[in-house]
Formats: structure tokens, C-alpha cells, sequence
């Protein structure tokens, strides 16, 4: 090995490293490998736009007639308010997210709302979310009931917040 493949050797590594630096994140990013807070925040108007339009309408106001009709009885407001948190997240579920508390009194309060309707309304849920995965069209929408689902099976201490991404 003499100083002539030393030379051509580094030339391939110089050449290399100048292809490299070429690849850096210096250069501008196109718009279409871009991810950018606009194009996510445009995809969950869309998604809530549809979900608005398929079912959220009819199972929002579903939600808020039957909180609605416990806050009539003085004895199941707490009921109610949870009714009205999951009709909330029903109208627009796309973007949020579900914080889950924690303390004594949620979990008594969770525990009564799964004995007397809260597993059926989840068991819906989840059912509904299975369905919207036959096509590829309804899976974020199937995430979406999925969501729903976890909120209609423990929705005391529960808040929904904006998601970070």
C-alpha cells in the first residue's frame, strides 16, 4: 500500500462526506416531507369535520338529552356532568386527549357508573371501533371510538385536554 491508495482512499471519504453534508438539515425541507403544526392541525379539522358529519352530531346530542334528563333529577347530576364531558368529546374527538385521575372518589364514583351502564356504553364503543377498522377510510375514526370507549368506562376524575402533538 503506498501513499496513491491513501490519497484515492480519502478522496472516496472527502467525496463521500461532501455527498453528506449536502444532506443536512441546512437546506429547506420540502413542503411535502415537512411536518408542520398546520398540516396536522388541517388533518384534525378534516378528521373532526367527518366525524361531525357521520356520527359525532347524533351521538353528541345523544350524550347532552341524556345528561340533560339526569341533571332534571337533583339525586344524578354527578351522572349528568359526566354525560355532558362525554358528549363534549363526542362532538369533536380529534386533538384531545383523555387525562385519567386518580383518588378514592373517582374510583367509587367509576366504579358505581361500570355497574349500573358504563361497560355497556364502552362494550358499544369498542364494538363500533372494530367496525370502522374494516376499512382503511375508518381507522382514525376507529381510534376515535376507541378513545370514546376509555372515557365511557371511567369518565369520573377524567379530563379531556388538547393533545400535544
Amino acid at each position: 500500500m503506498d501513499g496513491t491508495h491513501r490519497s484515492e482512499g480519502s478522496f472516496v471519504v472527502l467525496q463521500a462526506e461532501s455527498v453528506f453534508s449536502k444532506m443536512s438539515c441546512n437546506r429547506p425541507i420540502s413542503p411535502i416531507t415537512k411536518q408542520n403544526r398546520n398540516g396536522t392541525n388541517l388533518m384534525k379539522l378534516i378528521g373532526n369535520i367527518l366525524w361531525f358529519i357521520l356520527c359525532g352530531l347524533w351521538l353528541g346530542l345523544a350524550w347532552a338529552i341524556v345528561g340533560l334528563l339526569l341533571c332534571l333529577t337533583i339525586v344524578l347530576i354527578p351522572l349528568g356532568l359526566q354525560c355532558f364531558k362525554i358528549a363534549q368529546l363526542t362532538f369533536f374527538p380529534f386533538g384531545k386527549e383523555i387525562r385519567f385521575g386518580t383518588g378514592a372518589g373517582s374510583f367509587l364514583l367509576n366504579l358505581v357508573w361500570i355497574l349500573l351502564f358504563g361497560w355497556e356504553l364502552a362494550l358499544g364503543a369498542i364494538i363500533a371501533g372494530l367496525l370502522m377498522f374494516v376499512t382503511i377510510v375508518g381507522i382514525p375514526f376507529g381510534f376515535q371510538s376507541f378513545k370514546l370507549a376509555q372515557l365511557a368506562f371511567f369518565p369520573f376524575g377524567s379530563t379531556i385536554v388538547e393533545s400535544r402533538d
